[in-house]
């Protein structure tokens, strides 16, 4: 058995076997390294390897401004503040989602904060007012993956390091137009779905309420305006970006909107600290299976034989959509992202592909595999 077969092997029959997809990961590296007679601390260095990264300290300061915008008020407030916005129409509820979602993906840069967060708010009242509950969760988890795209995302920062170096502004700019189309988008059969169901109309409000609310979301919003604004006018890089969401968000959730005591806080950093190192290990076992995928010059053995197969860019683009669909619907983003880019990013760019366009499509394409079952 080859060392290739013995890399794909073990890893498949992990994940066959329930194991964590990380530790799959990351036991199938070891395995292959033992097989091929390569000392196992070079693993070990490769996964400590990505993790002393710049561009990736990013991610876990993102997860922590996520969670202390969803423990202090911030979140809600964006629900309040979407509800005025489209409340009033047929299903208003299902559009306050996706509209708050795209709101809350443009501060935290994280489906997972966005599902937790807003769902936690809108799924129960959903129900109470009579929607579906599958619909009602249907609807949570799709409008979250406008997290994915929507700068600023943690995924985009993934892509622009496996990417090689990516302008992570650039990613963060070629997401915003496409995250806010899948927003409108997911619009259209809301309202469809909300009319033929009968779904009640959102109750009015007063404008004296409406302009509580909006006081009240100003300084929310403004955190989107810090972040996306900061970045793509180069006043501070995307690791500067989610450190200053940090303390712009932990300022205003203890002197302004005061629901921020110390014991909120402390489960904030616990919730924060098992989410951030669950995501950072997963990143570094899938560098080092991608390192051995490299090694083992699997990507030069799948670039020759799709392109020998055909060199136009639209039939590859197509057959590389698929594929990273299928996979989607099996694995986690973070590390496909790790492993698939050093495998179909130089495809690509030799068709012609811009690297900045087709880490968008990834994105969008795995997103979309993440929602289907």
């Amino acid at each position: 058995m080859t060392a290739t077969a013995i890399l794909l092997t073990s890893f498949f029959v992990l994940l066959l076997l329930r194991v964590p997809i990380s530790f799959s990961l990351a036991i199938s590296s070891f395995i292959t390294t033992f097989y091929l007679k390569i000392p196992p601390m070079v693993v070990v260095q490769k996964m400590c390897d990505v993790l002393d990264n710049f561009s990736l300290m990013a991610i876990p300061f993102f997860i922590l401004a996520g969670q202390i915008m969803a423990q202090s008020g911030i979140a809600r407030r964006l629900v309040d503040f979407s509800n005025i916005l489209v409340g009033r129409m047929r299903g208003g509820l299902a559009i306050v989602n996706i509209v708050a979602s795209m709101l809350f993906g443009g501060m935290s840069g994280s489906s997972v904060a966005d599902t937790a967060s807003i769902g936690s708010i809108l799924i129960p009242e959903m129900v109470r007012k009579g929607y579906d509950r599958d619909y009602s969760i249907a609807v949570t988890v799709t409008s979250s993956t406008q997290g994915l795209i929507i700068p600023p995302s943690h995924n985009a920062i993934i892509y622009a390091y496996a990417a090689g170096g990516l302008s992570i502004a650039r990613l963060f700019l070629a997401g915003a137009i496409p995250g806010v189309l899948i927003g409108l988008f997911l619009l259209i059969p809301s309202y469809y779905i909300a009319v033929k169901r009968n779904y009640p109309v959102g109750e009015r409000v007063s404008l004296k309420e409406a302009l509580r609310i909006t006081r009240e979301s100003i300084l929310g919003l403004l955190t989107i305006v810090i972040i996306i604004g900061g970045v793509l006018s180069g006043v501070f890089t995307a690791t500067e970006s989610s450190a200053i969401a940090v303390v712009y968000a932990f300022l205003i959730a203890v002197f302004f909107y005061r629901e921020m005591d110390f014991k909120k806080f402390m489960r904030v950093i616990w919730d924060s600290v098992k989410t951030i190192s669950a995501v950072m290990f997963l990143i570094a076992s899938a560098s080092a299976f991608g390192w051995l995928l490299a090694y083992l010059k699997i990507p030069d053995a799948i670039a020759s034989a799709v392109l020998s197969f055909s060199s136009n860019k639209y039939l590859i683009l197509l057959l590389i959509n698929i594929i990273l669909l299928l996979l989607g619907m099996i694995m986690d983003m973070a590390p496909l992202i790790l492993i698939t880019t050093p495998i179909f990013l130089p495809i690509v760019t030799k068709v012609g592909v811009d690297p900045i366009h087709f880490g968008i499509i990834m994105l969008m394409n795995l997103g979309i595999g993440l929602c289907t079952p």
